[in-house]
């Protein structure tokens, strides 16, 4: 049900298009939320979109490995973005969780994102970490044994595997054309088609 570390030790652009379908789950306190992962983006080595690029920092070094832990950082200092990071350790490559599809736990997730729609729940990565309940703290832990994992596609019923869609990234500005963004087509829950 929990994917291994193997299951992250691989091609990231190949991890990013296996994640889709798969389920994000945060369980702390009592309260879980589940999500099944629509949408993603990859981030690889020389790629000058990712935060890896000029090296190893204190912020980014969740990044450089091991794999299958999380590499989360604040955007604008607004927003939580949660990344799975991938590959060999010391490559610095992570895969971008950019929108859910919410499963379990949506009034825990509705409470926190002060919104009833579920279409806007988790559409966006900053939506999904609020939506979750996922925060800095999580930065640097590991997927399989902490309170934030990945479980498999068949892991919870309902899930169908349908075409996926491979084109551009969003919201960057740097290495925009190279198309690193992954989403399963069709899904309602996406952050943008």
């Amino acid at each position: 049900m929990i994917l291994s570390p193997s299951f992250y030790r691989r091609d990231t652009v190949t991890v990013a298009k296996d994640l889709l379908g798969c389920f994000l789950v945060h369980a702390e306190d009592g309260r879980t939320a589940i999500g099944r992962i629509v949408e993603d983006e990859a981030y690889v080595r020389d790629d000058p979109a990712a935060h890896s690029f000029r090296g190893k920092t204190k912020r980014n070094s969740a990044m450089f490995g091991p794999a299958g832990h999380a590499y989360i950082y604040r955007i604008y200092g607004l927003h939580t973005c949660v990344n799975v990071v991938t590959g060999p350790e010391g490559m610095g490559e992570a895969v971008l969780i950019r929108a859910l599809e919410p499963v379990f736990g949506i009034d825990l997730m509705q409470e926190r994102r002060g919104t009833a729609d579920p279409a806007s729940l988790c559409s966006g990565p900053g939506k999904l970490a609020q939506a979750l309940g996922i925060t800095m703290d999580l930065n640097n832990t590991s997927l399989v044994d902490g309170p934030l994992q990945v479980w498999s596609q068949d892991s919870l019923p309902g899930y169908r595997p349908g075409e996926i869609v491979q084109t551009t990234r969003i919201g960057i500005t740097k290495a925009a054309d190279l198309p690193l963004r992954f989403y399963l087509k069709g899904n309602g829950f996406v952050s943008r088609r």
